[in-house]
């Protein structure tokens, strides 16, 4: 019963996210979007297992909170120097974030 009451909260939590979206700065001040427009949409889309929706809103969404992931406990809570791996985590995200915008930015929508 308490599974049941847990995933009916999730469920309405995730349909009301819309409403708690913070918005971009850049954006009001420019009319432009930033690199990380659309990472909230996609996250939230993520979470209600809609991968190909998360991918369209936010390419870097996966990789970005993969390299999170990573990253955080291996600078925290491992001696072992994984600098070599953090900065390969680092480019490949950053790659992947300035492609998904110079595509938004030259070709329109990336939908």
């Amino acid at each position: 019963m308490l599974n049941i009451n847990i995933l009916s909260v999730w469920s309405y939590l995730l349909g009301q996210a819309d409403n708690f979206f913070l918005p971009c700065p850049f954006k009001v001040l420019t009319g432009l979007d930033c690199p990380g427009c659309g990472f909230q949409r996609s996250f939230v889309a993520l979470l209600k297992g809609q991968w190909q929706e998360s991918f369209h809103l936010y390419p870097a969404t996966v990789p970005l909170l993969l390299t999170f992931i990573i990253v955080l406990p291996a600078n925290y809570f491992t001696r072992k120097d994984l600098s070599l791996l953090i900065k390969v985590l680092y480019l490949i995200t950053g790659t992947i974030i300035l492609t998904s915008y110079l595509y938004k930015m030259f070709y329109g929508d990336i939908h």
